[in-house]
């Protein structure tokens, strides 16, 4: 099947911020095969020709999320990280079956779609359950295997074991695909994070787990080991391959030369830290050194909205006050922190950015909307989408080529249901 998309203007999503006005893309079955000025494009052929009245961007690449924790979005409110974890997370995720799992992914997964998020990093439980709910949907995800010593699962050592089998089973087509995610150093035994490192060098998979979220995590762990967290994962041979650190917030000078070194890219998530008061990761630090940084959500019940646009914007003007400048994050990096940004730091140079060679994941953003003006110059599209923008402008939305929101409805499934359902299902388990 051959598209043809017109465009008020095109992004591309790199970090350069190259806004194309009046632009064209082209799609042959799912992949982009030409990008640029509509006055230098070649002949339409047969190709279906989709005009827009707004602007295309790459789909927005969510770097970290626990999505289907949407059954707990709002609750704890005001709790920090350890008391809300301890104290209202893990006892109503005891309960959770695994049609809970699905069908709150499911809903999830609608609502990204619905605002620009064509791909998302989920570490959650029952990741078939996921897949399944990202395949109703149709959008991607890379789904990281939970590792994690909780009463009711498994050993560590077979939750690895079964976490490696259910990655390398699954079909190369790009929708979906499984990495390791043990938890963090202060949950998880060094041995078996040490070993679920070994595990996914020897596969090419994701390791995703979380480093440096608080001061608490980390001074525990230097109290007890004398090593920083990067530094005793460093020791303990985790570093090194596909590894995406979340959060990173608590990261000294030689913390982020370790990350340079061992080339660990970083799921920025300033709204859920922002929310747990856990701080303010050294972006423009981690920037200026080269290292790979996408921007995350984190999960609904930690930020509680599923919003990277608002992140977005969060991010850029949390920056700007940790480095006390307003060009320490500029909106054409802040964009590119939620498409090629992060598709780079998940090591997926097929996704987050509209050029030839890589997957026909769109985004239109209906710019008639006086958010939107005016426009001087190609450069105030960027400025615009991250300082105004918002995920209820997305109008549109293809996955692969294959229109997924139109009209801002999601075309796979009843909105309406699922959120009736999910909050059946949140009532359960809050009741214990």
């Amino acid at each position: 099947m051959r598209q043809r998309f017109t465009a008020r203007a095109v992004v591309i999503g790199d970090r350069a911020g190259t806004v194309v006005p009046d632009a064209v893309v082209d799609v042959t079955d799912g992949g982009i095969t030409w990008v640029g000025p509509a006055v230098d494009a070649p002949p339409p052929g047969d190709a279906e020709v989709v005009a827009l009245p707004g602007v295309l961007t790459p789909g927005l690449v969510n770097a970290h999320s626990h999505a289907a924790m949407v059954l707990f979005r709002g609750q704890g409110e005001g709790l920090p990280l350890d008391r809300w974890l301890r104290e209202v997370m893990w006892p109503r995720e005891s309960r959770l079956t695994p049609e809970d799992v699905e069908v709150a992914m499911t809903a999830a997964s609608a609502e990204m779609l619905a605002g620009g998020i064509t791909t998302s990093v989920e570490m959650y439980f029952q990741p078939e359950r996921i897949a399944a709910a990202v395949g109703t949907t149709g959008a991607r995800a890379v789904i990281a295997t939970p590792l994690l010593p909780l009463p009711g699962m498994p050993p560590m050592a077979e939750q690895l074991d079964a976490a490696v089998a259910l990655a390398r089973s699954a079909p190369a087509d790009g929708l979906v695909e499984y990495g390791l995610g043990p938890h963090a150093a202060y949950t998880v035994p060094l041995p078996l994070l040490a070993d679920a490192a070994q595990a996914a060098r020897e596969h090419g998979l994701l390791l995703h787990l979380h480093v440096a979220e608080t001061a608490t995590e980390g001074a525990d762990l230097l109290a007890a080991s004398g090593l920083s967290v990067p530094a005793l994962l460093a020791s303990y041979d985790v570093l090194g391959g596909r590894v995406l650190a979340a959060h990173c917030v608590h990261m000294d000078d030689g913390d982020l030369e370790l990350w340079r070194e061992y080339d660990v890219a970083v799921a920025h998530c300033p709204a859920s830290n922002a929310k747990l008061a856990s701080g303010v990761a050294p972006l423009r630090p981690m920037l200026d050194r080269g290292i790979r940084v996408g921007l995350g959500t984190d999960g609904p019940a930690s930020n509680d909205s599923l919003d990277l646009f608002a992140d977005l914007r969060l991010a850029a003007g949390m920056a700007r006050l940790r480095e006390r400048s307003a060009t320490a994050l500029t909106a054409a990096e802040a964009f590119w922190l939620a498409t090629g940004g992060a598709a780079d730091a998940l090591g997926r140079p097929d996704l987050g950015q509209l050029a030839a060679g890589r997957r026909a994941d769109l985004v239109h953003v209906d710019t008639r909307d006086l958010v939107f003006e005016p426009v001087g110059d190609p450069a105030d599209v960027l400025a615009h989408l991250v300082w105004s923008g918002a995920g209820r402008h997305v109008r549109d939305v293809w996955v692969g080529g294959r229109a997924v929101v139109r009209d801002r409805s999601v075309t796979s499934v009843d909105t309406a249901a699922l959120r009736a359902e999910v909050a059946a299902r949140a009532a359960r388990l809050a009741a214990g």
